[in-house]
């Protein structure tokens, strides 16, 4: 008699997200996927890999990814670009108490891979201060547009606000903050015309990273060679009483 015998530590491997469109361009759907492989107990996959598979010939290219560790990925096919042909986009959750994904969006117009965006070159490029003032306020300093907003804490609750201000509203101490990478990245086509544009969401944070602030949103178009801000604001939370 055969016994079979199940290893706990098993490694799981093949396809975890796919999407079907055309993505080079010749009208006939493709199949675009992405690959990787986990071990049986755990859910981070590790080693994906976006796959395309061409509609028509049925030959497959795999595209390696910078970043390739994370939890369940998502696929979204869309044209980002103008030229009328769905382009790739992949966000992929890592997992961290910020809820921070890596994110790619790629072309492959007559079957040629062209990466349009990287989150962590977007990372990078938008920085920021976040500084606590007297009076109950925040101002957070976007370098990247050399924009300034003041976050007013006025209503927060009496106890986190007695730890860092006196009783006439001074600072007791410097106080900083920072903001998070980028916590999901959201195509959207705001002036329906079947070209989307992305808007990519950064957590601020306080004190500690769950003391959260409020959210950057950056909204980013394409401009026939990378994605440019178009538009940012500051959103923030309200209180509750």
């Amino acid at each position: 008699m055969n016994k079979y015998y199940f290893n706990p530590n098993m490694r799981v491997s093949g396809v975890v997200a796919s999407v079907t469109g055309d993505v080079n361009g010749d009208k006939i759907p493709d199949i675009v996927y992405v690959t990787g492989y986990r071990e049986s107990d755990v859910s981070i996959i590790q080693n994906m890999t976006l796959g395309i598979r061409d509609g028509a010939t049925g030959v497959s290219v795999s595209i390696p990814l910078k970043e390739n560790m994370g939890y369940d990925p998502t696929l979204f096919l869309g044209d980002f670009t103008g030229y009328g042909i769905n382009d790739i986009l992949i966000s992929i959750p890592t997992g961290g108490s910020g809820g921070m994904t890596n994110d790619y969006i790629f072309s492959f117009v007559n079957n040629e891979a062209r990466l349009l965006f990287d989150s962590e070159v977007f990372n990078q490029a938008y920085q920021y201060e976040v500084t606590y003032q007297d009076n109950y306020k925040v101002e957070i300093l976007s370098k990247r547009n050399n924009t300034r907003y003041l976050i007013d804490l006025s209503l927060r609750d009496p106890g986190y606000l007695n730890e860092i201000y006196d009783t006439n509203g001074k600072l007791r101490s410097p106080v900083s903050g920072w903001v998070d990478p980028i916590s999901g990245l959201y195509p959207i086509d705001f002036a329906f015309d079947d070209v989307y544009e992305i808007i990519a969401y950064q957590q601020i944070a306080g004190t500690y990273h769950a003391d959260t602030l409020g959210t950057i949103q950056n909204r980013l178009k394409w401009n026939g060679y990378m994605f440019v801000l178009d538009y940012q604001d500051l959103a923030i939370y309200g209180s509750q009483g």
